[in-house]
């Protein structure tokens, strides 16, 4: 019995696309069928995402983190659209794909958007694409190496810290400077150092250095 797989691929390389459709259309299994729509930016996705609503659902959706701002500014990045993808259609499987590798970004990925697939761009090959495609309609979640090496490890260290200090440690490792983190956490300056000096005494950091903050940080896998 034919099984039809409806699909939308975003991502504004279209030469990207081309790779991933034709990469499942080749590796499918006999008994399925499958129709792919393709977006290259967020304000295409939406439209396609809310036509399926009232029509056929998607199935499958796979989502560059990388994508330009939406025209209305409701959504900054692919994050945004997957969130909102989750939202409306929610037996939809979603599979993030992007190049970051920070373990910020990949813990907050999880926990914001919890997708059935998510794959790192550098760990990807056609055969891995078709392996994660096959895991997520039957047996979900598929995470690629990389994700699952950064899940091991926030596994098996006893540091426990909060999202908020994540993203300051995540912050610092970007170079932005203790006096502008507030714009970008919404919390006062004198929170931020309050903070700093909890993360230095996690980390045994002696000599008040964010440079070796951050370094204890990496090596335990929290940036």
């Amino acid at each position: 019995m034919t099984e039809s797989i409806k699909i939308l691929m975003i991502d504004d390389h279209p030469m990207i696309i081309e790779g991933y459709q034709n990469t499942l259309l080749f590796t499918k299994k006999e008994h399925q069928e499958l129709k792919i729509d393709i977006a290259n930016n967020c304000d295409e996705a939406v439209a396609l995402i809310n036509k399926s609503v009232n029509q056929i659902p998607y199935d499958v959706l796979f989502v560059d983190i990388s994508l330009p701002p939406s025209s209305d500014g409701v959504m900054s990045s692919g994050e945004d659209l997957a969130e909102y993808a989750k939202s409306v259609l929610p037996k939809a499987k979603i599979v993030v794909l992007t190049m970051f590798n920070e373990s910020f970004r990949i813990h907050n990925i999880i926990k914001t958007i919890d997708p059935e697939g998510f794959l790192i761009k550098s760990d990807l090959t056609s055969s891995e694409l078709a392996s994660a495609f096959q895991a997520v309609l039957n047996n979900p979640p598929f995470y690629s190496g990389t994700v699952n090496q950064h899940i091991r490890k926030s596994l098996t260290t006893d540091i426990v810290i909060d999202e908020k200090n994540r993203k300051i440690l995540y912050l610092l490792s970007q170079g932005i400077k203790t006096k502008n983190l507030a714009q970008h956490l919404g919390i006062s300056l004198s929170a931020i150092e309050k903070r700093k000096k909890h993360l230095r005494e996690i980390f045994e950091v002696e000599d008040g250095q964010d440079e070796t903050l951050i370094n204890k940080a990496r090596k335990t896998g929290f940036i």
